[in-house]
């Protein structure tokens, strides 16, 4: 090990885990020509703690073992899974196959209309909430919360009628955020946003107090201390870069005045932000392009690819106030409902709910260090029950799918296939594998399924002995143009139910990360960007991100005296190769009719078979999510008890 990994505290005891091990790899890499994952020495196993998925660091996500057996089906076409048990002789009334949000949401919607019924949920991870992943730590006896991908609830005074009755089943009272999020925290400790430029991108490491990104939609930052001048002066970029930048971010009056707003709207919603900056702003240097291209965070595509309204309106960078919409944000709702642990406290309600055995207590409060028993999840006695760590690998109904009366559902369970019986299915994970899973599906819609293509995430979650630095620098976010994450904030201040948010910089803190790639080719298609970036995760190790966590961390808050090697204290690292659900693109994308759109085809119901997930909606909300389960179950109303 080197002087640098020293001082980083690469040889620190943390949990680390490759993303692919052993025979694993040695599989997988044969599988896709030109395709070679990373390996390292670690075993699968070596960061998980006990029998509570919660507590296991180092890779989570789409972890090691949640993955395999979907990519032998997917990229090998395999079928023979060997010899099937069948000793799971129950006749389900619902198998919903994935436990994410629109999963659990099912069952739950299922069960209620059926009471009684028998409900199994298959998942292929050693945890359930899909996306809502829990990140949970333990330091000096004091539990820390974090979150691995579902964040917020954003905008629940719009949620449908189904959404907004599903959250108050749960005893979610919306208001509750009102004083369980500490609107002050970053205001009372001076806390502003900051844009950090690192080499070799940059010529210096540079923490300049002033961020390029306009950050308040979701966190209620402190003011810039800095002037628009001073920041953009204090900026490590050329002179012709700092003066286009300059008039940037200056800039105000309608640019578009020759539209009505309505037509501007609809004008930027079609054209890529790139276009309009140097169409319409004067932007043209190529090291201001570079920089703002490293900012697209959760767009999860290139300038050249993402609307212009979208990557304004949603993560504030420059050019809104050059337009009649520079006050389109202003109806939105505060970004303050979270949990501590983000969306997976609503999929823990969720199994509670139907599970009441798992976890104590009945209340939104109670949920967040509610003690969760993972061996009641799959209960005989229990109505309904989750099962954990198994892929299904085949649904098909037992006869004609517009007669049959069940389906035959194969799952994988480490090393043994098993096969059983129910009446019904809701198919509530990644669109394009259903059709890997349903061979019976009309090849239209087949087609339609394969459309999808999620965008691949990197969320880091940072657990810190203090944060005294970000207290002596001032900063409580900054964004970090061409550097391994866009984004890295302290957490959001939330104390509910017994959990306490850090009050001092003395107290541990987590500090949430953000990747996004989207490989080198700027000019492709948004879908063969999402391909690009999630082959980039697939080869990079957990070491290598480690790696450019410390380093990220330690260069942007040198100057208030952080020590990566003492001051971090676990690193969990949430890959998701599919992550987000991808909508539609202008530019890329046809002009379909209300009908045609790929994901209205795919979700279609086929005989006994329902199809919820955020795919289904084509768009990586919350509520997105309980309304497409809201519309499988109905779809299968009326069938299941033929």
């Amino acid at each position: 090990m080197d002087k640098d990994d020293a001082r980083l505290g690469m040889d620190r005891a943390i949990s680390r885990r490759a993303f692919i091990n052993g025979v694993a790899a040695a599989t997988a890499t044969g599988l896709v020509p030109g395709l070679t994952f990373a390996n390292t020495p670690e075993t699968a196993s070596a960061a998980v703690t006990g029998d509570y998925p919660p507590l296991r660091s180092g890779l989570r996500g789409s972890h090691p073992g949640s993955y395999e057996i979907a990519h032998q089906l997917a990229w090998a076409g395999r079928e023979d899974w060997g010899s099937l048990d069948t000793s799971d002789t129950v006749v389900y009334d619902l198998v919903v196959v994935g436990a994410g949000i629109s999963g659990l949401a099912s069952a739950y919607t299922f069960s209620k209309q059926n009471p009684g019924a028998r409900v199994l949920i298959l998942d292929n991870h050693d945890d359930f909430g899909g996306h809502a992943k829990r990140n949970e730590f333990q330091i000096n006896g004091k539990t820390l919360l974090g979150y691995g991908g579902g964040q917020s609830l954003e905008n629940p005074g719009h949620y449908s009628d189904f959404a907004k009755q599903l959250l108050s089943d749960l005893g979610i009272n919306l208001s509750r955020f009102n004083t369980a999020f500490d609107h002050e925290f970053f205001r009372r400790n001076a806390l502003g946003g900051a844009t950090f430029f690192a080499t070799p991108r940059f010529a210096e490491n540079r923490l300049v107090r002033f961020p390029l990104m306009d950050y308040s939609k979701f966190l209620p930052l402190a003011r810039p201390s800095l002037s628009v001048e001073d920041a953009v002066q204090q900026m490590p970029l050329g002179d012709n870069a700092r003066r286009e930048l300059l008039i940037l971010l200056r800039m105000k009056g309608d640019h578009l005045s020759d539209m009505p707003a309505p037509k501007q709207e609809e004008y930027l919603s079609g054209i890529s932000y790139r276009d309009f900056l140097t169409q319409h702003l004067g932007v043209h240097d190529p090291e201001l392009l570079s920089v703002l291209q490293g900012l697209t965070c959760d767009e999860a595509v290139s300038i050249e690819a993402v609307p212009a309204l979208d990557i304004m309106t949603y993560l504030g960078l420059p050019g809104l106030n050059a337009t009649a919409l520079a006050d389109i944000n202003a109806t939105r709702e505060p970004y303050i409902h979270h949990f501590p642990d983000g969306n997976a406290s609503i999929a823990r309600l969720l199994v509670r709910k139907m599970i009441p055995r798992v976890a104590p207590g009945s209340t939104m409060d109670d949920i967040v260090l509610a003690p969760f028993d993972y061996s009641r999840l799959d209960e005989k006695s229990s109505n309904v029950r989750i099962r954990l760590n198994s892929t299904v690998v085949r649904a098909v109904h037992n006869g004609n799918p517009r007669s049959a009366k069940d389906l035959a559902i194969t799952y994988v369970r480490g090393d043994q296939a098993f096969k059983l019986t129910a009446r019904s299915c809701v198919m509530a994970g990644y669109n394009a594998m259903i059709p890997r899973i349903c061979p019976e599906l009309p090849e239209k819609q087949s087609t339609a399924l394969a459309f999808a293509v999620k965008s691949p995430i990197v969320y880091t979650s940072v657990l810190l002995n203090n944060w005294r630095a970000w207290k002596k620098l001032g900063i409580g976010f900054f964004c970090a143009p061409n550097s391994y994450y866009a984004v890295s904030m302290l957490d959001f201040p939330v104390s509910i139910g017994g959990y306490e948010f850090s009050h001092n910089p003395d107290e541990p803190i987590i500090v949430h990360m953000e990747r996004f790639p989207k490989g080198d080719d700027m000019n492709a298609a948004p879908r063969d960007q999402y391909r690009a970036g999630r082959r980039e995760l697939y080869a990079t190790s957990f070491e290598t991100i480690e790696r450019e966590t410390r380093s990220q961390l330690a260069g942007a808050l040198a100057g208030g005296g952080f020590d990566p090697a003492n001051d971090i204290a676990a690193i969990t690292v949430n890959r998701w190769g599919h992550g987000y659900a991808s909508g539609y693109n202008s530019k890329f994308d046809p002009d379909y009719l209300e009908g045609d759109y790929p994901h209205v085809v795919g979700r279609a119901r086929l005989g006994r078979i329902a199809i919820a997930n955020s795919d289904a909606g084509a768009e990586a909300t919350l509520d997105t999510a309980l309304d497409e389960a809201h519309r499988a179950i109905e779809a299968l109303r009326g069938i299941w008890d033929r």
